[in-house]
């Protein structure tokens, strides 16, 4: 069997929509059977990621995080992304891990923000300026026209510089006022303790944490959780793994039950009731996602 090398250019033929599609068609076989390996050295961490869905195939991601890579003007995240055949086992395509986990974490929240945001909401605030809110701009402008971005980032530098490379981008300096204009707040940190605040939240906003992946981290408080209808890609992989959930499982400010949802259940289940109800989706990531991005991923660039 051949081996498909599958590099950046293959994003040409990459669509949020396609990519949607694929993750609930992904949703629609049978659950994934996931294994997680982490290792660290100080804040430095090497994470392993496998995957096989009956139907799909089976993925094997090694992800490096170096958050000191920033400094450096490195990526603080890099690995590699393996994909193998479903019947046979066999190596099928290596792609790109940057081009994958793109596509992967941008393409987990906007399917959720899809389905929990208002669809008129066009105010959005990206905490955080690394890799990942540079994707959450362009998935986002798919599905909701005419978005308005603004960015707040600890270090002001970092948030100016990526101001000046993304037309239209307003940078903020006062976290709190930010999430009171915002209609979508999109979370993307290294954060250990909440940066958001379930006091500054109001009617009708949709919050997407992406950064927290370990039980030590964090960008929301108890109060936000407690006020919100609270929704997660997968509970196998965020419940007991990501201190988003942890902590305030720990405290009694949720409860278990409390998680009203994640991308196995029911569409209708995971969804906005009412326009004033504020919805947080968290996004863990799992190596599940991986592997139906990457599948899809083979598949248009085969195409």
């Amino acid at each position: 069997m051949s081996v498909a090398i599958i590099g950046p250019g293959a994003e040409a033929r990459l669509t949020w929509n396609g990519l949607c599609d694929a993750l609930e068609a992904g949703h629609r076989l049978p659950r994934a059977a996931i294994g997680d390996t982490l290792l660290s050295r100080g804040q430095d961490r090497v994470l392993n990621r496998t995957a096989v869905i009956d139907g799909l195939g089976q993925l094997a991601k090694c992800a490096t995080i170096f958050p000191g890579n920033g400094d450096l003007g490195k990526p603080t995240v890099n690995g590699s992304v393996t994909l193998y055949d479903d019947r046979t086992g066999e190596l099928t395509s290596l792609i790109d891990f940057h081009l994958v986990t793109k596509w992967k974490t941008a393409g987990d929240s906007l399917l959720a923000a899809r389905r929990l945001a208002r669809p008129e909401a066009r105010a959005i605030l990206l905490v955080g300026a690394g890799t990942v809110a540079r994707s959450m701009i362009g998935a986002y402008a798919f599905a909701f026209p005419g978005a308005r971005f603004t960015l707040w980032n600890r270090n002001a530098d970092r948030a100016r510089a990526m101001a000046a490379e993304v037309p239209g981008l307003v940078v903020a300096t006062d976290l709190q006022a930010a999430v009171g204009a915002a209609e979508i707040i999109c979370t993307a940190t290294m954060a250990t303790e909440p940066l958001i605040k379930g006091a500054w939240l109001r009617p009708g906003q949709h919050l997407d944490l992406i950064g927290a992946y370990t039980p030590t981290m964090r960008e929301v408080d108890d109060a936000a959780m407690a006020r919100a209808r609270v929704f997660v890609d997968a509970r196998a992989t965020t419940v007991h793994h990501i201190g988003e959930l942890m902590r305030p499982i720990a405290s009694g400010a949720i409860t278990e039950a409390d998680v009203i949802a994640d991308f196995y259940d029911d569409p209708a289940t995971f969804a906005r009731r009412t326009g004033d109800e504020i919805t947080i989706a968290k996004n863990g990531g799992g190596a599940h996602l991986d592997l139906m991005t990457a599948h899809y991923i083979a598949g248009a660039a085969r195409d």
